[in-house]
């Protein structure tokens, strides 16, 4: 009777362990469940895996402008303090592309006095030497007509004497390109599509751009030197001098400046356009012949017997929400940080070349009372000796100088996240971003517009011009009472769903899942993090450190809206087995040969 008891027993308990081993089973599948649904991105990498020369365009490259004005007038007043320089040197190098306003308007200026001429040329010359040194191109944007060489007493006038200017860019060309050898491409004025620029008409900038271009053409001719020429920076890609809009690409003054150039038989060595936006994703528009800007550019290049990959580059971009001061590119800096990231992201995939970030410092307290915040770098202009602070986006540069010279050819991206990989020396670095374009919704009516007829065109504009948009986003209006097209009705149904989504989005952090492989003997780990918990004077230091024997790396990084992580992986070595003396207590041979 006690054994058959003892049986029960045994039964019993053997079925309440099962039961618990299964419940806990049930517990751990349902928890995995959970944890599959919330990851928003998985990105996976061997590290072993062949890698590519790291792309230009995710180089800490930028423009050197800011403030607007300099107390020494031998100092260029577009560009940035030296102290702002000076930082930028020690923290990230000149290593990428950089590009300088080169203003002959200034330099002529103080033809009368040539000590202070030859001091301002100097530094110039000085940011230019310093840029080549560390293996850095320069962008020389050309720009301000001197003084009696204009059809109007403004630098900003196309130039009426060809033969004067023509003879200062060649003099300028020869010694920085042919004497001195420096490596510099030279861009052909700025913004010329904007009167605030140029005054002057198409045909006049297609004149000036042939001075120039005739200049470098006949100095390669007589010193063999490769000289590179371009343009035409202006502020949309498909912009014009008189005016434009996307729905006419091939009236832009690109396409004019190609076909131009093809006509005559001159250098067109790169083209430049600016692109400020809020939208991470803005060189992907469609256009009225279903190819994207990058792609009609290219087959523009072909058709005019130019080389089809001709570098395509954009020379300033930013955040921006067409307003001069901005509190996303100041106290909340963190946004337009990780929409640095992104934007570079979105460039890549779309096939710009390079790119060239607006600008060093803000702009403020100068001649021509314009006051932007578009720096990495603020400053007080009320105190006599410097004092400005790096913004949070200074960091992200920071980021991108850490990427060394190969990048992994796969990454991984959404709608709002991505993983940028590469590799240095024995290090992974990933950078880990999370932007949310504030303006997705009218982005993405912007970017879709071309592929309307004039009538839904029309329409389409008459909704967003109205508050008809914000009730059509906010689902107050249903798009089955408004007398639209089938193709308008649909593209607003996708516009919905896609601000459900971005507003979804901000409300929690995204769960980015990261698989590294092949890490040999383990690894060292650090993270550093660019977030809404600094705007400014931010350190650059990793909030997270460890060390593991796996070569597995593997975490789920959780990334609030609008911030970027940057994750370094690095190998630890092999162990090498000690080698022994030899009979007479000789130390072993150094097998490194160091």
């Amino acid at each position: 009777m006690k054994e058959i008891k003892n049986q029960k027993l045994k039964i019993k308990n053997r079925n309440s362990k099962l039961f618990i081993f299964s419940f806990a089973l049930l517990v751990l599948n349902f928890a995995f469940q959970c944890f599959a649904q919330d990851v928003d991105l998985e990105f996976s990498l061997d590290a072993n895996q062949a890698t590519v020369p790291l792309p230009k365009i995710f180089k800490p490259n930028i423009d050197l402008s800011g403030r607007g004005f300099s107390r020494e007038n031998t100092w260029p007043q577009q560009l940035a303090a030296k102290e702002v320089l000076d930082t930028w040197g020690q923290d990230i190098g000149f290593r990428a592309t950089y590009r300088l306003q080169y203003n002959l308007w200034e330099i002529n200026q103080l033809a009368n006095d040539k000590e202070a001429q030859a001091k301002l040329i100097a530094n110039y010359e000085d940011v230019i030497r310093r840029i080549n040194q560390s293996g850095g191109i320069v962008i020389l944007d050309l720009f301000g007509t001197p003084f009696g060489m204009g059809r109007v007493l403004d630098k900003k006038s196309p130039p009426r004497d060809f033969k004067a200017f023509k003879s200062l860019v060649k003099n300028t060309v020869r010694y920085l390109s042919c004497e001195k050898k420096y490596n510099i491409w030279y861009e052909v004025w700025n913004a010329p599509d904007l009167d605030s620029f140029f005054l002057g008409r198409k045909q006049e900038y297609l004149n000036l751009y042939r001075l120039v271009a005739e200049a470098i053409k006949e100095l390669k001719e007589e010193t063999k030197i490769y000289i590179p020429v371009g343009g035409p920076s202006v502020s949309w890609w498909f912009q014009n001098v008189d005016y434009n809009t996307i729905v006419t690409p091939e009236k832009s003054l690109i396409y004019e400046l190609i076909k131009f150039c093809s006509n005559h038989h001159l250098p067109l060595n790169f083209i430049t356009w600016h692109g400020f936006s809020t939208d991470p994703g803005a060189e992907k528009s469609k256009t009225i012949y279903k190819k994207s800007p990058v792609e009609l550019i290219r087959d523009w290049l072909g058709y005019f017997n130019f080389e089809r990959d001709t570098l395509l580059i954009i020379d300033e971009w930013n955040f921006d929400r067409e307003a001069n001061l901005l509190p996303e590119r100041a106290e909340q800096s963190y946004v337009t940080a990780s929409f640095i990231a992104s934007r570079l992201n979105n460039m890549f995939a779309s096939g710009i070349d390079s790119q060239v970030y607006f600008c060093l410092e803000d702009f403020q307290n100068n001649k021509e009372g314009v006051v932007r915040n578009l720096g990495v770098f603020s400053f007080d202009s009320e105190h006599k000796n410097y004092k400005g602070s790096p913004k949070a986006t200074y960091n992200v540069f920071r980021m991108l100088s850490y990427l060394g010279r190969e990048m992994y050819a796969k990454g991984a991206s959404d709608e709002f996240s991505g993983v940028i990989a590469a590799r240095k020396d024995e290090a992974i670095i990933l950078i880990v971003y999370n932007y949310i374009d504030p303006e997705i919704a009218r982005n993405y009516l912007s970017k879709n517009i071309s592929a309307l007829n004039a009538a839904e065109r029309k329409s389409l504009l008459k909704i967003i011009k109205s508050d008809k948009l914000e009730r059509i986003l906010k689902k107050s209006i249903d798009l089955t009472t408004l007398r639209l097209t089938n193709k308008v009705r649909d593209l607003l149904k996708e516009t919905q769903g896609l601000n459900d989504k971005a507003q979804k989005a901000l409300l929690s952090p995204r769960q980015i899942k990261v698989n590294v492989s092949n890490l040999g003997a383990g690894y060292s780990y650090q993270r550093f993090v660019v977030d809404s918990s600094c705007g400014a004077d931010c350190k650059f230091l990793p909030v997270e450190e460890k060390e593991s024997g796996s070569a597995v790396f593997q975490e789920v990084l959780s990334l609030p809206a609008y911030s970027v992580q940057m994750i370094v992986l690095k190998k630890k070595p092999m162990e090498e087995k000690a080698i022994p003396g030899d009979a007479a207590g000789k130390p072993a041979s150094n097998m490194t040969g160091k």
